[in-house]
């Protein structure tokens, strides 16, 4: 599984959350108390942020009551039942999930995926490379050196997250974190099969992927 195809599932799958949360009529305060987690962690499970911990977002889906595929994964039902008894399934059966993405021209979805996948990578090659860190601020003061731009108040809040490595807060989906992306420093570290790499991989969630049992594909 590609990195953008799992941000991809995590997006979906807080997007499903928050519809599921709200066709309930359970507000945000109502269910953070509900589940045991700050308002905060609740709002990241829904944008599909990876932060937050799978118990985290396991308490948030057993209270929307949508739990039950996780636990058959998890537990011995995925074993076929004797044939003819309520829940047989045959281990030949193996389950196929496509995944498409379909393009919002309204709300750039793909563009604004492109563009977390992009900077994920970045962050990744920091923590990696901390010197990296150093040529993203070079940058930066080049183009605040530069004269006043529109962009300068976006660059100026970039000063303040390269130097306190605040990646969540241009991680996330808030028009301020996209504007931010818009105006980044960061993507001019990624090298050019980085790049390309990420590019590919929407091209192909842009087809729709499918995923398919690791086993199946052995046999075969």
């Amino acid at each position: 599984m590609s990195a953008v195809l799992e941000r991809q599932l995590l997006l979906q799958l807080g997007d499903r959350l928050r519809q599921l949360r709200k066709s309930q009529g359970i507000g945000t305060i109502d269910m953070a108390a509900r589940v045991g987690i700050a308002r905060n962690t609740l709002r990241a499970i829904e944008n599909g942020d990876p932060a937050p911990s799978m118990g985290s977002y396991l308490r948030v889906m057993s209270a929307l009551g949508v739990v039950g595929e996780l636990a058959l994964l998890a537990g011995d039902s995925m074993t076929p039942a004797p044939q003819g008894t309520a829940g047989a399934r045959s281990r030949r059966e193996k389950p196929s999930i496509q995944v498409t993405v379909t393009a919002d021209t309204s709300r750039h979805e793909i563009q604004d995926l492109q563009s977390l996948a992009l900077h994920q990578a970045a962050v990744d090659l920091v923590k990696v490379d901390p010197a990296q860190l150093a040529r993203a601020q070079a940058t930066l003061a080049r183009w605040l050196g530069s004269g006043p731009s529109r962009s300068t108040s976006l660059w100026t809040e970039w000063e303040e997250v390269l130097s306190k490595r605040q990646w969540r807060k241009i991680l996330g989906r808030s028009r301020r974190a996209q504007e931010l992306r818009q105006s980044s420093p960061l993507v001019t570290l990624l090298p050019e099969d980085t790049r390309k790499s990420v590019l590919s991989q929407i091209g192909a969630l842009k087809k729709g992927v499918v995923i398919r049992d690791a086993v199946e594909e052995d046999v075969r």
